[in-house]
Protein backbone atom coordinates (compact mmCIF):
# COMPACT_ATOMS: atom_id res chain seq x y z
CA UNK A 1 0.00 0.00 0.00
CA UNK A 2 1.06 3.56 -0.35
CA UNK A 3 2.06 6.30 1.91
CA UNK A 4 -0.30 8.44 2.28
CA UNK A 5 0.04 12.19 0.50
CA UNK A 6 0.84 13.69 3.55
CA UNK A 7 3.01 10.79 5.09
CA UNK A 8 6.97 11.63 3.92
CA UNK A 9 8.39 12.78 6.85
CA UNK A 10 9.00 17.06 8.45
CA UNK A 11 12.56 16.70 6.38
CA UNK A 12 10.81 16.17 3.27
CA UNK A 13 8.03 18.45 3.60
CA UNK A 14 10.77 21.44 4.03
CA UNK A 15 13.01 20.25 1.37
CA UNK A 16 9.60 20.63 -0.68
CA UNK A 17 9.32 24.24 0.64
CA UNK A 18 12.82 25.00 -0.24
CA UNK A 19 11.78 23.54 -3.63
CA UNK A 20 8.76 25.01 -4.21
CA UNK A 21 10.69 28.26 -2.91
CA UNK A 22 13.53 27.95 -5.92
CA UNK A 23 10.86 26.96 -8.59
CA UNK A 24 8.98 30.23 -8.05
CA UNK A 25 12.19 32.05 -8.99
CA UNK A 26 11.89 30.11 -12.04
CA UNK A 27 14.87 27.94 -11.17
CA UNK A 28 13.87 24.34 -13.24
CA UNK A 29 16.28 22.07 -11.65
CA UNK A 30 14.02 22.96 -8.53
CA UNK A 31 10.93 21.99 -9.94
CA UNK A 32 13.00 19.07 -11.79
CA UNK A 33 13.63 17.76 -8.13
CA UNK A 34 10.16 18.23 -7.19
CA UNK A 35 9.05 16.36 -10.06
CA UNK A 36 11.63 13.23 -9.38
CA UNK A 37 10.50 13.24 -5.83
CA UNK A 38 6.98 12.87 -6.40
CA UNK A 39 6.00 11.42 -10.27
CA UNK A 40 5.80 8.02 -8.39
CA UNK A 41 3.29 9.09 -5.86
CA UNK A 42 1.36 10.83 -8.72
CA UNK A 43 1.73 7.80 -10.99
CA UNK A 44 0.71 5.09 -8.05
CA UNK A 45 -2.46 7.58 -7.43
CA UNK A 46 -4.07 8.21 -11.03
CA UNK A 47 -3.21 4.21 -11.41
CA UNK A 48 -4.47 2.53 -8.07
CA UNK A 49 -8.05 4.97 -8.61
CA UNK A 50 -8.56 4.21 -12.27
CA UNK A 51 -7.68 0.20 -11.73
CA UNK A 52 -5.38 0.82 -14.77
CA UNK A 53 -1.78 2.29 -16.12
CA UNK A 54 -3.84 3.16 -19.28
CA UNK A 55 -3.07 7.26 -20.13
CA UNK A 56 -1.68 7.53 -16.41
CA UNK A 57 1.47 8.88 -18.14
CA UNK A 58 -0.39 11.96 -19.68
CA UNK A 59 -2.13 12.53 -16.71
CA UNK A 60 0.86 12.84 -14.34
CA UNK A 61 2.37 15.11 -16.99
CA UNK A 62 -0.54 16.96 -17.06
CA UNK A 63 -0.42 17.12 -13.48
CA UNK A 64 3.00 18.42 -13.44
CA UNK A 65 1.97 21.17 -16.03
CA UNK A 66 -0.65 22.14 -14.16
CA UNK A 67 1.14 22.48 -10.68
CA UNK A 68 4.05 24.34 -12.88
CA UNK A 69 1.79 27.02 -14.16
CA UNK A 70 0.35 27.10 -10.94
CA UNK A 71 2.36 27.66 -8.18
CA UNK A 72 2.00 31.12 -7.11
CA UNK A 73 -1.47 29.37 -5.83
CA UNK A 74 0.31 27.15 -4.02
CA UNK A 75 0.41 28.97 -0.20
CA UNK A 76 2.80 26.00 2.08
CA UNK A 77 5.66 24.86 -0.18
CA UNK A 78 5.75 22.01 1.87
CA UNK A 79 2.44 20.81 1.40
CA UNK A 80 3.03 20.33 -2.59
CA UNK A 81 3.07 16.57 -2.33
CA UNK A 82 -1.18 16.74 -0.83
CA UNK A 83 -1.38 19.73 -3.51
CA UNK A 84 -0.22 17.61 -6.44
CA UNK A 85 -2.19 14.50 -5.61
CA UNK A 86 -5.47 17.06 -5.47
CA UNK A 87 -4.56 17.73 -8.93
CA UNK A 88 -4.07 14.35 -10.37
CA UNK A 89 -7.46 13.60 -8.40
CA UNK A 90 -9.13 16.31 -10.09
CA UNK A 91 -7.88 14.90 -13.84
CA UNK A 92 -8.71 11.18 -13.13
CA UNK A 93 -11.94 12.69 -12.18
CA UNK A 94 -12.59 14.23 -15.67
CA UNK A 95 -11.27 10.90 -17.14
CA UNK A 96 -13.70 8.92 -15.25
CA UNK A 97 -16.76 11.01 -16.20
CA UNK A 98 -15.91 11.64 -19.72
CA UNK A 99 -15.63 7.82 -19.84
CA UNK A 100 -18.37 6.75 -18.31
CA UNK A 101 -20.74 9.45 -20.24
CA UNK A 102 -19.36 8.46 -23.40
CA UNK A 103 -20.33 4.82 -22.35
CA UNK A 104 -23.83 5.30 -22.02
CA UNK A 105 -23.73 7.11 -25.40
CA UNK A 106 -22.43 3.68 -26.56
CA UNK A 107 -19.04 5.13 -27.89
CA UNK A 108 -16.68 3.37 -25.46
CA UNK A 109 -16.43 0.52 -23.51
CA UNK A 110 -15.56 -0.17 -19.63
CA UNK A 111 -11.41 0.12 -19.52
CA UNK A 112 -10.52 -3.76 -18.72
CA UNK A 113 -8.54 -3.84 -15.24
CA UNK A 114 -4.64 -4.27 -15.39
CA UNK A 115 -4.23 -6.50 -11.77
CA UNK A 116 -0.47 -6.16 -12.60
CA UNK A 117 -0.99 -2.43 -12.20
CA UNK A 118 -2.47 -2.29 -8.95
CA UNK A 119 -2.30 -6.07 -7.16
CA UNK A 120 1.51 -6.88 -4.97
CA UNK A 121 3.38 -8.79 -6.96
CA UNK A 122 3.34 -11.27 -3.91
CA UNK A 123 -1.19 -11.23 -3.94
CA UNK A 124 -2.11 -15.05 -3.95
CA UNK A 125 -4.78 -15.88 -7.05
CA UNK A 126 -7.81 -15.61 -4.71
CA UNK A 127 -7.01 -11.56 -3.98
CA UNK A 128 -6.20 -11.03 -7.55
CA UNK A 129 -9.51 -12.43 -7.89
CA UNK A 130 -11.40 -10.27 -4.96
CA UNK A 131 -9.31 -7.08 -6.84
CA UNK A 132 -10.54 -7.61 -10.10
CA UNK A 133 -14.31 -8.23 -8.98
CA UNK A 134 -14.33 -4.64 -6.59
CA UNK A 135 -12.59 -2.91 -9.57
CA UNK A 136 -15.29 -3.99 -11.93
CA UNK A 137 -18.14 -2.93 -9.54
CA UNK A 138 -15.82 0.54 -9.16
CA UNK A 139 -15.81 1.29 -12.88
CA UNK A 140 -19.94 1.34 -12.35
CA UNK A 141 -20.46 3.76 -9.47
CA UNK A 142 -20.11 7.48 -9.85
CA UNK A 143 -16.42 9.16 -10.33
CA UNK A 144 -16.63 10.89 -7.21
CA UNK A 145 -17.80 7.99 -4.32
CA UNK A 146 -14.98 5.77 -6.33
CA UNK A 147 -12.66 8.04 -5.86
CA UNK A 148 -13.15 8.72 -2.05
CA UNK A 149 -13.62 4.81 -1.45
CA UNK A 150 -10.56 4.32 -3.06
CA UNK A 151 -8.57 6.89 -1.58
CA UNK A 152 -9.89 5.65 1.77
CA UNK A 153 -9.62 1.60 1.24
CA UNK A 154 -7.22 1.17 -1.42
CA UNK A 155 -4.30 3.59 -0.49
CA UNK A 156 -5.39 3.69 3.23
CA UNK A 157 -5.72 7.19 3.68
CA UNK A 158 -6.82 9.32 6.49
CA UNK A 159 -10.34 10.58 6.41
CA UNK A 160 -9.01 14.28 6.60
CA UNK A 161 -5.98 13.68 3.81
CA UNK A 162 -8.97 12.42 1.19
CA UNK A 163 -11.07 15.50 2.13
CA UNK A 164 -7.54 17.09 0.89
CA UNK A 165 -7.18 15.42 -2.17
CA UNK A 166 -11.00 15.37 -3.15
CA UNK A 167 -11.39 18.99 -2.30
CA UNK A 168 -14.17 18.80 -0.43
CA UNK A 169 -15.48 18.71 3.36
CA UNK A 170 -14.98 15.81 5.59
CA UNK A 171 -18.77 15.12 5.78
CA UNK A 172 -18.85 14.83 2.08
CA UNK A 173 -16.03 12.76 2.24
CA UNK A 174 -17.86 10.23 4.74
CA UNK A 175 -20.80 10.17 2.91
CA UNK A 176 -19.27 9.18 -0.52
CA UNK A 177 -17.21 6.30 1.09
CA UNK A 178 -20.04 5.03 2.62
CA UNK A 179 -22.25 5.27 -0.21
CA UNK A 180 -19.60 3.34 -2.35
CA UNK A 181 -19.12 0.83 0.61
CA UNK A 182 -22.96 -0.11 0.45
CA UNK A 183 -23.13 -0.57 -3.07
CA UNK A 184 -20.26 -3.12 -2.90
CA UNK A 185 -21.53 -4.71 0.03
CA UNK A 186 -25.02 -5.19 -1.76
CA UNK A 187 -23.13 -6.54 -5.02
CA UNK A 188 -19.78 -8.26 -3.86
CA UNK A 189 -20.20 -11.96 -4.28
CA UNK A 190 -17.07 -14.00 -2.41
CA UNK A 191 -15.93 -15.65 -5.39
CA UNK A 192 -14.48 -18.69 -3.29
CA UNK A 193 -17.45 -19.01 -0.94
CA UNK A 194 -19.58 -22.39 -0.36
CA UNK A 195 -22.60 -22.77 -2.62
CA UNK A 196 -24.37 -23.69 0.84
CA UNK A 197 -23.10 -21.05 2.75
Amino acid sequence: MAAPAGAHGPESAAEDEQLVARARRADLSAFEALYRRHAGFAMNLAVRIQGSANDAEDIVHDAFLKANERLSELREGAAFRAWLGSIVVRLVRTRLRRRRFLGTLGLSSPEPIELDAIASPNADPESRVLLAQVYSLLQTMPADDRIAWTLRHVDQHRLEVVATLTDCSLATVKRRILRAQRYLSERFVAPFAEAGS
